[in-house]
Parts: C-alpha cells; structure tokens; sequence
C-alpha cells in the first residue's frame, strides 16, 4: 500500500495556496447610474491607476455579454476591433471607451458579463431563479423593475423581469468567479454594473456566495448619496449631468392619438 501522506501533503498545499489567494486577490464592484458621464469617468480613471500598478487582472461588464472578451485582442487594436470582440451592442459605446480602451491598452482583458439576450426569455420562465433571493431581496428588485419601466410594466409580468434582473446577477457573479479563480494573488478584479446589480442585499454579491466555495475580499462602490435602500460599502460623490425624462416622454407618445384614429369627444 502506498503512502497516502504525499497526497494529502500535496491537498493541504493547495488548500493552503487557495487561502493565500483569497487573502490577497480582491473584488472592486462599482454602481453606476448609466446615463451619468462623470461616474464612467472615475471608473475609467480607477481602471488606469490600477492597471498602472500592475493590480488590475481584469474588468468585467454589464455592457456586454457572456462569453465576448478581449483576451484575443492586441494592447494597439482599434477602438472598432475591441467593439467586435465584445459584440458591443444596445449600450452607447463614447461614455464607456476610455474604461474599455485603458484596460486594453494594459493588457488587461475585458469580460462580457451579461446574460445573453438569447437566454433572457427562458429565464422569465424560470421559477427556479426566485429562490435565489429572499423575499425582501425580490420585493426590492420588483419595484426597481416597476420604476425602471416608468410604472407603465404590467403587473403580470412583473415576476418575469425580476427573474431576468435574478438571472442577470448570477451571470455576471459567475463571470467575476471566472476572472478571480484566474487571478493572480494580490490582483483586483472590477466590475461595472448598474447600482442594483451590485447591492449586497439582492445583487451580485448574494450569487458570488454560491459560485465561490472561498469567498473572496469585496469592496463595493456606489455614486449616490444615502436614501436609496441600496446595501453598499462606499458611496462617492460625482456631478450629476441632467437628462431628459424619458418616462415623461414615453407617456405622451402613449397618450398622443394614433394616426388616422378619431378625435375625442
């Protein structure tokens, strides 16, 4: 019989090396409001310092999906090359391409994070998501969901979309997973999501649990003052930079009479 001690010297080491590298390989998760150029502005310049001092292992996006990356893609690419390797679609590019392009220009990969959009309906359908998070957690989501859709969405399918917001989260979770299993130790990996995607309460946190055995050191980062109901570790401040209302501008186009129909009485 063989000596079982060179194995089970060879699994502490490994379970040692794993602990080393949760220690000291970290997460940095930002929130950001999508229509808010200063908030893409200090992630790209967090982008830049990191990938400066060698500690950026890699950017995760919601911008883009799964499994489109730029690992194949030279530092000097162009601007459209890096677009076609992510398949950068539905999100304008100008507000995020500094971020994008710093990580490029370091060698840094770019990692799509969403869901698919091919894999959004069979999630609707997905009973299964909702017990991924508590009811608080789907309550939240739900009237996030409600105002995000200018609390004109159906109420019948409001149950479909949180399942979606759910299954969204948990691809983004497994695609950070996937960047932190191959980190080097003492690295970051970001990710830039919208604000509720990366609240600890009902986000991508409350996934990444599930799809790391080890759970690794988080910092998340939110561009917003106090009152929003959001879980978070830090919130900083950036210039807000008015938009058009588009809820206000949808419910005239509903509320405008349809060519050709007969006038009111």
């Amino acid at each position: 019989m063989r000596n079982p001690l060179p194995r089970c010297a060879a699994l502490a080491l490994a379970l040692a090396m794993s602990c080393v590298h949760a220690a000291s390989t970290r997460l940095l998760f930002f929130g950001e409001q999508h229509d808010q150029p200063d908030q893409q502005r200090q992630v790209a310049a967090e982008v830049q310092a990191l990938a400066t001092r060698g500690e950026l292992a890699a950017v995760v996006l919601e911008m883009a999906e799964q499994p489109h990356r730029t690992t194949a893609v030279a530092r000097d690419a162009s601007e459209a090359a890096v677009r076609e390797a992510l398949r950068w679609q539905g999100w304008p590019w100008e507000p995020y391409a500094p971020l994008v392009m710093n990580a490029v220009r370091a060698g840094v990969p770019v990692l799509g994070g969403n869901l698919p959009r091919a894999e959004m309906r069979a999630a609707m359908a997905d009973a299964s998501l909702d017990a991924l998070v508590d009811a608080a957690g789907r309550a939240a989501l739900g009237e996030a969901v409600r105002v995000g859709h200018c609390e004109l969405l159906p109420a019948a399918q409001l149950p479909g979309m949180v399942r979606i917001q759910i299954a969204r989260d948990r691809a983004l979770a497994h695609a950070v997973a996937e960047a932190w299993r191959s980190a080097p130790a003492g690295s970051t990996v970001l990710l830039l999501a919208g604000a509720q995607h990366v609240s600890r309460d009902r986000g991508v946190p409350q996934h990444l649990q599930r799809a790391l055995v080890t759970a690794p050191p988080l910092h998340v980062v939110l561009f917003s003052a106090e009152g929003d109901g959001l879980l978070v570790d830090e919130r900083r401040s950036a210039v807000f930079t008015p938009q058009e209302d588009h809820c206000e501008a949808l419910r005239k186009r509903l509320a405008a009479p349809k060519p050709g129909s007969a006038p009111g009485p």
